[in-house]
């Protein structure tokens, strides 16, 4: 049996969705237990201070998966979303939005007008809306249900409860800020729908799929967060914020449906370090 420990650290802000979006589908195989000597590779870092445990693997298939599984499952991600894990993402995403809130008039003025910016950027307005992301995870829950596969009813539905808790939190939030979009069209604008949906959808995908498939999940809904700004229905703000808000939602249903592995978020000199411990056989 070979054990791999792995390390990495970032100083401050980067890129902000790959923040957003890299840092969220973090994961490992299997479960291991270990001891303070195996710990040995990073001393500087204080692993007493844990703050996102993650599940392993595939997540587990409910025995039940219709319509009133569902229901009861939303009523229980209600009862996990006050939880440790999400203020940590609140607060990453509450930072990275105050870190480029003073960037958010000149990136506005570079993209509003820029054909080419707009041109790229275009379907992303229709691609990201909620009933084109609803239908999707319809679609999905619908085959497999169907077809009796609980597992692909299971991704479904998840995909389902993952929307209707971002869209919940989104349209909280907008009602409790009251910003003006860029267009001034109404007092609406943070956070970005688009993006906290995109991310919720893409992040319930990487927890039963992982990396290789919801890598281009998480690069669509990148491209949607950004599609709101030459759309000029957004601000840079706007849109980072609801990437994490996305996130949430995406990992409060399913957090809740796995078991943890150690997984550990630190704070060190500079910045922050992210550290797991993965076991091969």
């Amino acid at each position: 049996m070979r054990m791999r420990i792995r390390s990495f650290s970032y100083p401050g802000v980067i890129v902000v969705f790959v923040a957003c979006g890299v840092a969220a589908p973090l994961r490992a195989q299997t479960d291991i237990e270990h001891t303070p000597n195996e710990l040995l590779f990073a001393p500087a870092i204080d692993f007493s201070r844990q703050v996102i445990p993650q599940p392993a693997g595939p997540l587990p298939t409910p025995r039940h998966t219709g319509i009133k599984a569902m229901l009861k499952g939303l009523v229980i991600d209600l009862k996990y979303l006050p939880s440790r894990e999400n203020l940590f993402w609140a607060g990453v995403g509450g930072g990275l939005a105050l870190a480029v809130h003073p960037l958010d008039d000149d990136v506005n003025r570079k993209l509003v007008g820029n054909s080419t910016a707009e041109n790229i950027f275009k379907a992303g307005e229709v691609l990201g809306e909620l009933g084109t992301l609803l239908g999707s995870a319809t679609a999905v829950y619908a085959v497999g249900r169907l077809k009796d596969q609980p597992k692909v009813s299971h991704v479904g539905m998840d995909l389902i409860q993952s929307l209707a808790i971002a869209e919940g939190l989104t349209q909280t939030l907008k009602y409790a800020t009251r910003r003006e979009r860029p267009d001034l069209s109404g007092r609406n604008s943070f956070p970005s729908g688009h993006a906290s949906e995109t991310f919720a959808f893409a992040t319930a995908l990487e927890r039963h799929l992982g990396w290789r498939y919801a890598g281009p999940a998480y690069a669509f809904s990148s491209y949607v967060a950004i599609s709101r700004l030459p759309a000029n229905r957004h601000w840079l703000s706007d849109a980072v914020f609801g990437a994490a808000v996305g996130i949430i939602a995406g990992r409060t249903v399913t957090s809740h449906e796995a078991h943890p592995f150690p997984v550990v978020v630190t704070s060190v000199p500079g910045g922050a370090a992210v550290s797991y411990v993965h076991r091969t056989e």
